[in-house]
This record gives structure tokens, sequence and C-alpha cells, in this order.
């Protein structure tokens, strides 16, 4: 499933660099590639001037900075922008894949409105928009009648939608992310802000569960600083080790697995607080002694060892290198990058805590929110706690009103959400489905209206501190080509619209909200253009409790004796917004991905016990159906574990993506979070026939 550590440290340091860069696609593989060798719809390079733009791209799951090269106009090659902090330099496997993206042929060509079960007609924008403005003005000042989505969490594009569903009454929620239960967490603490790891400057980092080189925070930029504090053959400058149920990628790259069984990340790090505080670790928190009560009573060794696997051996070493280290930091999240709830990222805090790492160099940072460029909009702090795997689960259970008008920006919530099967009656409650997608995905293809956003390439953007990157941030770009298809800003639109509605956002375009963003936050609109990032070394206030009440309630010990299910994410396989493109194909191993059969990974015991081999095709149950894939035998997955991959099964897109494998997300069990009544998803089980 992983790759050897050599191979990991030549990827991140540019050993694959020469493939990335490439202008046009592979044309030397096997048979193995077809996928992305029959292009029918890629354009030929015209001439012209090359020339060179900075830009933000928001191909991936976190944006990259860019330096773009175009020929007459027409983007053909991307690399990583090395003056721009916000990634350091780096790109990711979509993001690189942006040229080619751009000419995809699941874009979608124009504004369009279904006119029967599966079928559209394309229709004017000014059609279009008035078709819009018609359905929202019926709901305006209506509570519960229209809900917004948004899938982009650091561009102010979502502050605009945020500050429209204000101004009509509505409520605007993010997909679900790390953020969220980053963000309960903190208020929680009786913290504000954002969360924010210095890994430059730590010299030892635990990782329990967060899959930093794949799915946690901004991936390219963990991968940079990876390689720049373990430079091949020169002074290692930090030790890694990460605690998850497999072996993973950030598990093959760092110094160290340590097997934790699924879903008792915060019970790990409730293990090692035992530990520091049996040593005479201390902390000044309100709550400090109720918290000591609770570890010292709840979390022992021998009861930590039952529930996560790990020998109260190992965890006493573990506590005893991190007290002995300059400036050690433990950061906590999902194997997958979402559902982990606000347990794993307190208990993790409260070991910062005690090991006195909050907003020092090397530690949890609590960072600033930028200033709001749109007056009426919601916080980013509180709109990353809003659980909209909540809401839509109280609309398919006929608890909440489904909403008249349901809007999705940029966002894919019919394919990426979990339990996603049972979640469907959600969008067939809804009165109006309208989807502001660049492509034709599983939400577009099932909307009332289609609304195309244009490309990051080919609009004005920004990104705010990415989460899990250890100052507060910002960056901006220009279109670096014009739209090839008939598409429009989704900024613009809905200028537009609350326009004619009577509502004043403060701005007449998309360009001028980024500006003012960039002028509130203090930083140099034009040094932005120019591939600049801002970037701002100030913290929110570290007087934070432990929230001993919230984990008391939140953490229990897992019963045991069932097969879990560990999902995983590999940007090669796409993200929750994109699927996997063409480029990225041949990248897919036949441990992952065999025929159109996804690969799920057991060790040998786990096998013997349920009776499969290498190869067996069977079908994993759970809460939202049944998933055929087939065995592989690893034996760098725990025992009573399979490990599958997130990012197949998709049904809409083109021809590229869709068909390949099921989709996992649908076996998500969704559950709640006692103490902060999160929806979470870490905890799935299944049954296998």
């Amino acid at each position: 499933m992983g790759i050897d550590r050599r191979t990991f440290i030549q990827l991140v340091t540019g050993g694959v660099v020469g493939s990335l860069f490439t202008p046009v696609i592979w044309k030397s593989l096997d048979d193995a590639s077809i996928w992305s060798q029959n292009w029918p719809w890629i354009p030929r390079l015209k001439y012209g001037t090359i020339t060179e733009q900075a830009t933000v791209a928001k191909f991936g799951a976190a944006p990259c900075a860019e330096i773009v090269k175009s020929v007459g106009g027409s983007p053909y090659l991307t690399r990583g922008n090395a003056e721009n902090e916000m990634s350091k330099g780096g790109v990711d496997p979509i993001s690189a894949s942006g040229p080619q993206l751009m000419y995809s042929p699941s874009r979608i060509n124009g504004p369009m409105k279904k006119v029967a079960e599966g079928k559209y007609e394309s229709i004017s924008w000014e059609d279009a928009e008035k078709l819009l403005s018609e359905k929202l003005a019926a709901v305006k000042g209506q509570k519960g009648k229209l809900a917004v989505v948004s899938g982009d969490v650091t561009g102010t594009a979502t502050e605009v939608l945020s500050g429209f569903a204000s101004e009509m009454g509505a409520d605007c929620y993010l997909m679900p992310c790390e953020e969220q239960g980053a963000a309960v967490a903190l208020s929680s603490m009786g913290g504000k802000g954002q969360i924010g790891y210095d890994l430059e400057n730590s010299d030892f980092v635990l990782f329990v569960g967060a899959d930093a080189m794949d799915s946690w925070g901004s991936v390219v930029r963990n991968q940079r600083v990876y390689a720049a504090n373990r430079p091949t053959g020169e002074e290692v400058k930090a030790s890694y080790i990460y605690a998850g149920p497999f072996q993973n990628n950030t598990a093959v790259a760092a110094d160290k697995w340590i097997p934790v069984t699924p879903g008792t990340g915060a019970i790990f790090c409730l293990g090692l607080a035992y530990h520091l505080l049996k040593a005479g670790a201390s902390a000044s928190a309100s709550d400090f002694a109720d918290f000591k009560t609770l570890v010292m009573s709840r979390f022992s060794p021998d009861k930590v060892e039952k529930a996560t696997g790990v020998a109260g051996t190992e965890m006493a070493a573990l506590a005893k290198r991190m007290m002995k280290s300059s400036a050690p930091l433990v950061v906590a999240g999902s194997e997958f990058a979402q559902g982990a709830g606000a347990a794993d990222v307190i208990a993790a805090a409260a070991v910062n805590m005690l090991l006195d790492r909050v907003n020092k160099d090397g530690g949890m940072k609590i960072l600033p929110e930028l200033p709001k460029a749109v007056d009426a909009a919601e916080g980013r702090f509180e709109l990353a706690a809003k659980d909209f795997v909540g809401y839509l689960s109280g609309i398919a259970a006929g608890k909440i009103a489904a909403p008249e008008v349901m809007m999705a920006y940029e966002a894919n919530p019919v394919y990426a959400l979990p339990q996603n099967t049972v979640l469907a009656p959600a969008y067939e409650k809804a009165g109006y489905l309208v989807s502001f997608s660049t492509f034709m995905d599983e939400t577009a293809s099932k909307a009332d209206l289609i609304l195309p956003n244009p490309t990051s390439y080919e609009r004005f953007e920004d990104a705010q501190t990415p989460y899990g990157v250890g100052a507060a941030m910002l960056s901006a770009s220009a279109p670096v080509a014009e739209p090839l298809y008939n598409s429009k800003p989704t900024v613009d639109v809905i200028l537009g619209v609350a326009s004619g509605l009577g509502i004043d956002l403060g701005y007449e375009s998309s360009e001028a909200v980024y500006q003012a963003k960039a002028e509130k936050a203090g930083a140099d609109w034009d040094s932005l253009l120019e591939g600049a990032a801002y970037v701002s070394d100030s913290t929110e206030s570290d007087s934070l409790k432990f929230a001993a009440s919230v984990l008391s309630k939140a953490v229990a010990m897992p019963k045991g004796g069932e097969i879990a299910l560990a999902p995983y994410s590999k940007l090669i396989f796409g993200t929750p917004t994109v699927a996997i493109p063409p480029l990225n194909v041949v990248a897919i191993s036949k441990f992952e991905l065999m025929g159109k059969d996804i690969m799920v990974q057991v060790n040998s015991k786990t096998a013997k016990k349920l009776g499969v081999s290498e190869g067996s095709k069977v079908k994993l149950g759970g809460a939202g159906g049944e998933c055929a894939v087939r065995i592989h035998i690893n034996e760098g997955v725990m025992n009573d574990v399979i490990a599958a991959p997130l990012g197949f099964g998709h049904t809409a897109w083109d021809a590229y993506s869709s068909g390949k494998g099921e989709n996992i997300s649908k076996l998500l069990t969704v559950g709640t979070e006692s103490g902060t009544g999160l929806s979470v998803w870490t905890s799935s089980f299944v049954s296998i026939a």
C-alpha cells in the first residue's frame, strides 16, 4: 500500500519532478495506462508568446501556490512557487494536472437546467440567474428554507456565500474536514481562532492518525517540511513517529510506526498524558485537577493497552522521549481527513499543554482569523464548527424540515459524505438543488440548476491559512487564462443575484472582494498577485482549558472483537471535490485497483480468521450498504482491521474516472460524539460475506 522510505524521500525532494511537470501526457507506458492515453480532447499547443504567471491552484485538497507557463494564453505546464510560504514550492499530484484538467471532458461548458431525470438543456446566463433569483426570492427571510454548503475552506468566496446566506436568513455549512473537529475542540478549550502546528521548528513530531503525507493539512507543504528536516546524507533535524491502524505513507516515511486501533486516537493521547502526569507534568489551566483525576482514574496503562493495542512500556518510553526533546509536538487527526470529532484534537492538545508546547516555536499554535471582507459573513471559526452531516441526517430522518433551495459550491456531497446512501433522501427532499461546480460530478448530475464555476486558473482566487500550517497567511491570484467554456465566477453570480434581491454585500465584483480581503489583512494586493504570500506571526491567547468535562463524556473504551474499517485517502485517487485525474491513473498500483475492483488490505492473521486469501472477492457490509472488493494481504495492517481506499466508485465525471471500484464512504457509520454533539465516523465496523 505504501512506498519505501527512500522512494518517498526522493518524491518529496523532487525525484519525480520530471514526470509531474511534463507538459504532455506520457506516451511510453504500457496498456495499463490506456485510460490516460485516449484523450481526443487534448488541445494541440499553438504558436505564441510564452509567459509565466503566479497563481493559487485549487484542484487539490489544499491550495498550491504555482507558477503556470502558457503559450499564446493557453496554460500547458505548472511548477511550484518556491517563493510562496503557503506550499513551499511543492505541487500535489492533482494540482500538477491543472493544465490538463482545464480541458477535461467532464467540465460543464455552460449553465444548464434539468428538464427530465438525467436530462439537461443549455440556457443563457441571463436566464440562469433569473431562474436562481426567482427561487431565492421565494424563500428570502424564511428560516430553514435555504441551505448553502461550500467545499472551499480557505477561500473568501465562501465568506461571500456565508454573508449572502446570513442576509437571506439561511445557514451556510462547510463540507466535513479536519478543521471542523479542531474548531469545536478549540471552542471547548475556551480558545478562539484556528489551531495550527509549527512542523518546521519541531524536533520531534508524533502524528496520531493524522496522515500528513497524503491527507492531513497542506500535504505538499508537509512533505516539503519533512524533506527539509530529513535531508538525505545530512544532519537530521527532526524525528517523526506515526501512530495509526495501518502503515500508510506517513508511517513509511516516519522513524517508527506504532499500530493503534482505529478510533482510539484520543485514548492513545490520554495514555501518554498519564505518563507525563506521573512524571510531574502540570499546567496552569483552571480544570487541571479535574483533568488529572480523569486521566489517572480512567486511562491507566493496562486500560489503554487493551483499547489501543499499545503496550504500557512502549507508551512510557514514548512519553519519556517526548519529555527529553527540545521542541516536541503532537498532532492528532483522522486517517482520511474527516469524521474524527473533537476529542482526538483536545486530547492531543492536552499533551502539548503538559509539555508546555502551546504558542512556542515548534509547537501547537493558536492562530488568529484574518479580518472578514464581508461583514454579514460568519467567522471561519464559527463556520467550521457547524455540522453539515448532522444537518443532512436530520433531514433524511424526518427530524428537520428540508430546505426548498439547497446550493452547493465547489462541493460534491452526493458522493463524498459518509453513509451517503442513507443521506441521499436529504437531497431528494430538498425542493431545488443548485450546483456551482466546475465539473459534472455526482451532485451536479442530480442538480436542478447547474451554474459552472471556472477553474482557479480562470478566475480571481485567494487562499487563507490552510488548516495545519503554523502561521496565519494569505495568497491570491488573478486569472492566468481566459475561461475556456461559458462559465462565470460564482462570487460574481452571487453578488449580482444578491443585488437584485435588495441585499448589499458591499462589493460589485469578485476582484473587489479579494482585494478588500487582502487590504483588511494588511497584505499588499499587488505583491500577492505577483506570487508572494502574506504571513503573520501573531497568535491568540494560549490560556486554554483541558476540557476535562468534554473528554469525560466523549472518550469511551471500545468494545472490541469486531472487524474495524480503516479508510484511507491518497491524493492520486482524487479529493472529495475532484475525481481521479487521467494523468494520475498510471500511478495507482495493482494492490489498490485490479481491473474495476478496489483492493482492501488485511494482514495474514486477519485473512486466516476471515477465511480469505490474496485476490479473494468479498462483500463488505456497512451502515449504508455493501461494497464488492478484493483482498490484498499486507502485514502493514493491524489485526482485525481492513484498510480500504477512498476516491473510487464514481458514477459521474467521465469515462476515465467513473465505473472504477466502489465508494467506500457508503460503509462508514455516522454516530454522535458525546459531549460535543458532533457527527463522527472514524469508528466504523464491517461484516464480510
